[in-house]
Formats: structure tokens, sequence, C-alpha cells
């Protein structure tokens, strides 16, 4: 393997549901405060427990991708501008990647 394909860590991810079509709303605040390096949303159906009863929706779902760093403020941000009440915000960590994807994420979010 040669110097641009190091295998590095460091990242997280961020899996982020909002209402149809507010993802991109949301994604957008998100990248222009550089809280995140890039965000790729997906139309997905949710199903989950609201007030006693089940509910079936069509979701966003915005896959982020930033460093440890930065989370705090991201929920923080994502709290503001998220219309849910509780919006979820869940965040693992990045065991590997292309080290040039590392470095460059880490660049675009650590200001």
């Amino acid at each position: 393997m040669g110097e641009h394909d190091m295998i590095e860590g460091g990242l997280v991810v961020a899996f982020i549901t909002a209402p149809h079509e507010k993802g991109r709303e949301i994604a957008k605040v998100l990248l222009e405060k550089r809280l995140v390096a890039c965000v790729n949303i997906a139309s997905v159906k949710s199903m989950y427990w609201w007030k006693g009863k089940i509910e079936d929706d069509h979701e966003d779902l915005l896959v982020v991708k930033t460093t440890m760093t930065r989370v705090k403020e991201l929920i923080e941000e994502v709290k503001k501008v998220h219309p849910y009440t509780v919006p979820e915000v869940v965040v693992l960590p990045v065991v590997a990647c292309l080290g040039d994807y590392c470095k460059w994420a880490r660049e675009e979010t650590d200001m």
C-alpha cells in the first residue's frame, strides 16, 4: 500500500433523521458552520414509538462525517435547527477509513 492508501481512524459518523425534505436544509446549516465535512441524505421509511403509539413515517436520513472534537457542537446545532422535539443524533466511531479521506474530513471540520 502506498502512503495515500494508508488506513486511519479518528472520525465519527452521525446518523440524524429528519422529516422528509428537511434533511437538505439541516445538512446545509451543518456544512456552513463547518461542523461536518460531508452529509449523505437518503430517503428512508421509519417506524418508532412516540407518545404511546407506533409512528410510520417517511424521513430523510443524514449520514454525517465529522470529528469527535465537533460532536458536542454538532448536537447543540441539531437541537437548534431540527423541527422534532427529540431529534435522533446517534454518533459512532469510525474504526478505519482511507487515509486521504480522514485527513480531508479533519481539515474541513477542525478549524
